[in-house]
C-alpha cells in the first residue's frame, strides 16, 4: 500500500473502463451470469483485461463484481463463490504481469439492510468476507467497491476488507441525478461515514456521467485530502435502432479526464460504456501529469444515513440530546427491560423535534441483555429519526453490537484512562469507523486539577493515536465535578478543556448538568456554566433538549461566537418574542425536563398552574390539536413507527371506530403525508418504505375486518424484470408502494420471457402491466412484451421504468407511462386508472 500511496502522489493513475460492455459485445447473453462466463471463456476475459493494459491502464478490475452469494445465488451458484472468484483474479494476474495492478471488483449484493430490508449487518459482512478473502488469497493487489447505493452496504463492505485482508481498498458510491445516493445519502455525507473507516481512496462511479460527477468530486476536495477516485458511464445511455449508444466519445472522455484531474481526482477511469478507446484517450491526455496538490485537511463530523452534524468553528453549535437514560426513570428503564421500545422512540422523536442534531443511546438497565437491547434500540430510533448517535455503555459487547447496527458515523461513549478499558474500546473505534470518547479518569479516580485531566487526556489521545485513529476521532471530557462538593474544583473543568483544545487539539464534551447536582436552581447553574463551557472550546455538550435555559444560551451563544452566520437561527426563534416572554419560557420548560414533566419540589397548585402554561405558551411541546387516535395513527405512518401501530390499532378498534374509518383516516393521510414529503426531497427512500412497510402491516391486521366489497383493490398490477435482466431491487420497491396503495400486485420476479408475463396479464385480468429494465441491451424486450400484449388483444395499459428509460423510449414502444421512481409509479398507475388518490379504500 506504500507504495501505491507514493505513486498517487506522483502521477494520475487509469483504471480500465466497462467489463460488462466488453463481455456483451464477446458473446454474453441477456440474463447470462457475467462472472461465470467469464471463468468459463478464460480467453475471452483475458483479451479483454489485456486490451485495457494496452490502452493504458494502470490498474484493471476483475471480473467478479457480482461474485458474492447473493448474487451467484440467483443464478444456483452460491457453492461457487471462492471458485469463481480465484479464477477471475488468476486470469487478470497473468494478463497484468507486472504491467498493472489488479483489483478485485466487489459490487452490492442485491439486498436491502434492516429495519428496512431483510438482511443484516452480519449477513452482508460475512458476505463481503468471503469474497474479499478469497480475493486476496487468489493474488489481488487491491479491492474496488464499486456502484454502491446504499452506504450501509458499502460500509458493511468496507469494514469486511479492511479488518479481513491487508489489501488497499478504493471505496465508490453510485449517485442518482438528484445529486444522493437510492438511499438518500450525499457525497459528505458519504465522505463523513467512509473516510472514518480509512480507504486508500474514495469516490464515486457509474451515476449519470462525467458530466454528473465532476461537482461530486469537486465538494469531496474541499473537505478531504484522502485520495479521490471516479469512474463515470460514457454519458446516459441512449437505444438507437436496436442498439445500445453511449453519447460520449474517447474525446469527449478525455477531456472530462481533465477536468476530473483538475477537480482533485487522483484515480479516473470508466464505467458503462467505456471502452479501451476511451481508456487510450483518457490516459494518454493526463500522461505525464501529476495530480493537483491538495492540503492536509480534517474536519471533524457525525453522520446517519443522510445527514452530517459537523463539529466545531465555523459550523454552527452542536450538542448531543441525553434523554434516552434509563438512569432514576423508571418507566424508560421498564420499556426497555420489556423490549418494546416504545419511550426510547418517543424520547428520540421529541429531542430531534426540540432540535437536538444528536442523540445519546444508553440502555444501563440492570438485568437485561444489554447488547440485544442495545441492537433493538438502535434499529427502532433509526426507524423514526434520521440524526447520529452516541452509543453509551461501558459493555463492549453492547457498544459493537450498536455500531455494526448504526447506518452512519457513531461516537462511542466512552472509555477512560485505564489499560483495560482502552484495550477493549479503542479497536471497536477504528473498526467501525466510530469516533471514541475519552473521560480524563483512570484507577486512581478524576485528578482535583486541570493539569492532571490533560495528562490522562494525552494517554488517551496517544494511545488512540497508536491504534490507528485520527485526530478527527479522539473526543476528551475534562469532566464536571458537582458545585455542592466540590465547589473549589468546577472551573478546573472550563480549564482543563481549554488545555485539551490548546495542547492536543482533540475534540471535546461535556455532561454540562453534572455541575449544579445537589442544588436549588439548577437551570441557572447549568446555564451558566454551559455559556462559559461554549466560551471556552467546548465541541459538544450532553445536555436536555427541552430544557429551554439551555437552548437559549445555546442559540446566544452561536450568535456571539460567530457560529450562527447572520444571526439567522437566532432571529428564527427570537423573532416575535415579547419582552420578558424568554425568561418566562426558560423557567417554565425546565419544569418539563425531569421525570414525569413537572417536579415534586412544587406545590399541587403550582403544579397545576405550570400545566396551564405549559400547554398554553409552549407549542413545541403540547400535543398536536385534536390529536385523536386517528391523527396518532396517521402519525406512526408517517413515522415508520412500528413499534408503536399495533397498540394504537388496538386502542382504535377498543374505541369502537370503524376499520374503514380507521383506514380512511388514520392510515391513508400517513402514507400520502409521506409520500408529500418523499417529492419534496424532505424523506428519501428509507424513510418512505419504512412507512410503505408499517401501512402495509396496519392494513394487514384490518383487512379481515373490512366488509367484503370495501377489501376490494384498486386494480391489478402484473410487474416483472423482463427477459435477460436479473436487476429487481427496484421493481420491488415499486412492488411494495403500490400494494400499500391498494394495487393487487402479481409480482413475477426477474428475467420473465414476454410469453410468461402475457399469460399472466390475460389470467389475473390484469388492468395494469409493469415493466422494469436496467440494462440498455434488455430494454427492447419491453417493446416485445407491448406488442404481444395488443396481439393478444389485451387491453391493459403497460407502464416502464428502470435507470436507462427514458420518457421518450416509453413514448417510442407504445408504452401508456414512464416513471423514474416507486412514488411516481404509484401516482402514474393512480392516472392510468382515473384514480384519485386514496379517494376511499387501500
Amino acid at each position: 500500500m506504500e507504495n501505491l500511496e507514493i505513486m498517487l502522489k506522483e502521477k494520475i493513475l487509469i483504471l480500465d473502463g466497462a467489463m460488462g460492455t466488453m463481455l456483451q459485445a464477446s458473446g454474453l447473453k441477456p440474463g447470462e451470469c457475467p462472472e461465470l462466463f467469464g471463468v468459463s471463456n478464460p480467453q475471452v476475459l483475458g483479451e479483454i483485461h489485456y486490451e485495457y493494459i494496452e490502452a493504458g491502464a494502470d490498474i484493471i478490475q476483475t471480473n467478479t463484481f457480482g461474485a458474492n452469494k447473493f448474487k451467484l445465488a440467483e443464478y444456483g451458484l452460491q457453492d461457487k463463490v471462492k471458485e469463481i472468484n480465484a479464477e477471475a483474479v488468476r486470469i487478470a494476474k497473468e494478463k497484468a504481469r507486472g504491467k498493472a495492478l489488479v483489483a478485485a471488483s466487489i459490487g452490492p449484493t442485491g439486498r436491502i439492510l434492516k429495519p428496512i430490508g431483510d438482511v443484516s449487518f452480519d449477513d452482508l459482512y460475512e458476505a463481503f468476507k468471503e469474497q474479499v478473502t478469497t480475493c486476496e488469497a487468489a493474488g489481488a493487489d487491491l479491492l474496488s467497491i464499486e456502484t454502491m447505493t446504499d452506504v450501509g452496504e458499502m460500509r458493511a463492505a468496507l469494514i469486511a476488507a479492511r479488518y479481513n485482508t491487508r489489501l488497499p481498498v478504493i471505496a465508490h458510491m453510485t449517485f442518482e441525478k438528484d445529486g444522493r445516493t437510492m438511499m438518500g445519502t450525499d457525497p459528505l455525507t458519504a465522505l463523513v461515514i467512509l473516510e472514518a473507516l480509512q480507504p486508500l481512496a474514495i469516490g464515486a462511479n457509474c451515476s449519470g456521467g462525467a458530466l454528473q460527477l465532476l461537482p461530486m468530486i469537486e465538494e469531496l476536495n474541499r473537505y478531504t485530502s484522502v485520495f479521490l477516485s471516479v469512474e463515470p458511464n460514457a454519458g446516459l445511455p441512449t437505444l438507437v435502432d436496436g442498439q445500445t449508444i453511449f453519447p460520449d466519445t474517447p474525446e469527449e472522455m478525455a477531456e472530462y479526464a481533465l477536468l476530473l484531474r483538475d477537480a482533485g481526482a487522483n484515480i479516473i477511469g470508466g464505467c458503462c460504456g467505456t471502452t479501451p478507446q476511451h481508456i487510450k484517450a483518457m490516459a494518454q491526455v493526463v500522461k505525464g501529469l501529476a495530480p493537483i496538490k491538495r492540503e492536509k485537511k480534517k474536519f471533524f463530523a457525525f453522520a446517519s444515513r443522510t445527514r452530517h452534524v459537523l463539529i466545531g468553528a465555523p459550523y454552527p453549535l452542536a450538542f448531543i440530546g441525553e434523554r434516552i437514560n434509563p438512569t432514576a426513570r423508571k418507566k424508560l428503564a421498564a420499556d426497555i427491560k420489556e423490549g418494546h421500545m416504545k419511550m426510547v422512540v418517543e424520547e428520540a422523536k421529541k429531542q430531534v423535534m426540540s432540535g437536538a442534531p444528536m442523540l445519546d443511546v444508553n440502555m444501563g438497565v440492570p438485568g437485561i441483555d444489554e447488547k440485544e437491547a442495545m441492537k433493538k434500540a438502535v434499529l427502532a430510533i433509526q426507524a423514526v429519526v434520521d440524526v447520529p448517535v452516541s452509543i453509551d455503555s461501558t459493555n463492549p459487547e453492547a457498544i459493537e453490537e450498536g455500531l455494526k447496527n448504526f447506518v452512519g458515523r457513531a461516537l462511542i461513549n466512552s472509555t477512560t484512562g485505564e489499560e483495560k478499558h482502552l484495550a477493549n474500546i479503542l479497536p471497536l473505534a477504528k473498526k467501525y469507523g466510530a469516533a471514541v470518547l475519552g473521560l480524563c479518569l483512570d484507577e486512581n479516580g478524576i485528578p482535583s486539577t486541570a493539569e492532571g485531566r490533560l495528562e490522562i487526556g494525552r494517554k488517551i489521545y496517544q494511545k488512540a493515536k497508536s491504534c490507528g485513529l485520527r485526530d478527527e476521532d479522539i473526543y476528551l471530557d475534562s469532566l464536571v465535578k458537582t458545585a455542592s462538593a466540590e465547589q473549589a474544583e468546577v472551573m478546573e473543568t472550563i480549564k482543563g478543556l481549554s488545555l485539551i483544545k490548546k495542547e492536543l487539539g482533540a475534540g471535546t464534551v461535556l455532561g454540562v448538568s453534572n455541575v449544579s447536582h445537589g442544588l436549588p436552581g439548577r437551570e441557572i447553574l447549568n446555564s451558566t456554566f454551559l455559556a462559559m463551557a461554549w466560551a471556552a472550546g467546548l465541541d459538544l455538550p450532553i445536555m436536555n433538549p427541552f430544557d429551554e435555559r439551555m437552548m437559549d444560551v445555546t442559540r446566544a451563544a452561536g450568535v456571539l461566537l460567530n457560529r450562527d452566520a447572520n444571526c439567522a437561527k437566532f432571529i428564527e426563534v427570537y423573532k416575535d418574542i415579547k419582552k420578558n416572554e424568554a425568561g418566562d419560557k426558560g423557567r417554565i420548560r425546565h419544569q418539563v425536563c425531569l421525570e414525569c414533566n413537572i417536579p415534586e419540589i412544587l406545590s399541587q397548585g403550582e403544579k397545576k398552574e405550570a400545566s396551564v402554561k405549559i400547554a398554553e405558551n409552549i407549542p413545541e411541546l403540547k400535543e398536536p390539536e385534536n390529536n385523536s387516535i386517528l391523527q396518532l395513527i396517521s402519525q406512526a405512518v408517517l413515522e415508520g413507527n412500528m413499534s408503536m401501530i399495533d397498540g394504537l390499532l388496538d386502542e382504535a378498534l377498543n374505541d369502537k371506530i370503524e376499520p374503514m374509518t380507521i383506514v380512511n383516516e388514520g392510515l391513508i393521510p400517513g402514507i400520502e403525508k409521506a409520500g408529500e414529503l418523499y417529492d419534496k426531497k424532505e424523506y428519501f427512500l428509507p424513510q418512505l418504505m419504512m412507512a410503505a412497510d408499517t401501512m402495509k402491516h396496519a392494513f394487514s391486521r384490518l383487512k379481515p375486518l373490512l366488509k367484503e366489497d370495501a377489501s376490494e383493490t384498486k386494480g391489478t398490477v402484473v410487474l416483472a424484470t423482463v427477459e435477460g435482466d436479473i436487476h429487481d431491487i427496484g421493481k420491488n420497491i415499486v412492488a411494495l408502494m403500490l400494494e400499500n396503495y391498494g394495487f393487487k400486485v402479481v409480482d413475477l420476479g426477474k428475467d420473465v420471457k414476454a410469453e410468461t408475463i402475457v399469460e399472466a396479464a390475460a389470467s389475473e385480468k390484469a388492468d395494469i402491466v409493469g415493466l422494469s429494465a436496467l440494462m440498455t441491451t434488455t430494454m427492447p424486450r419491453m417493446q416485445e412484451v407491448i406488442e404481444l400484449l395488443r396481439e393478444k388483444g389485451l387491453s391493459c395499459k403497460v407502464m416502464v421504468g428502470g435507470a436507462v428509460l427514458t420518457q421518450e423510449y416509453a413514448d417510442s414502444i407504445g408504452a401508456d407511462g414512464y416513471s423514474d421512481d416507486a412514488r411516481s409509479a404509484v401516482l402514474l398507475a393512480q392516472r392510468l386508472l382515473n384514480i384519485g388518490g386514496f379517494s376511499t379504500i387501500v
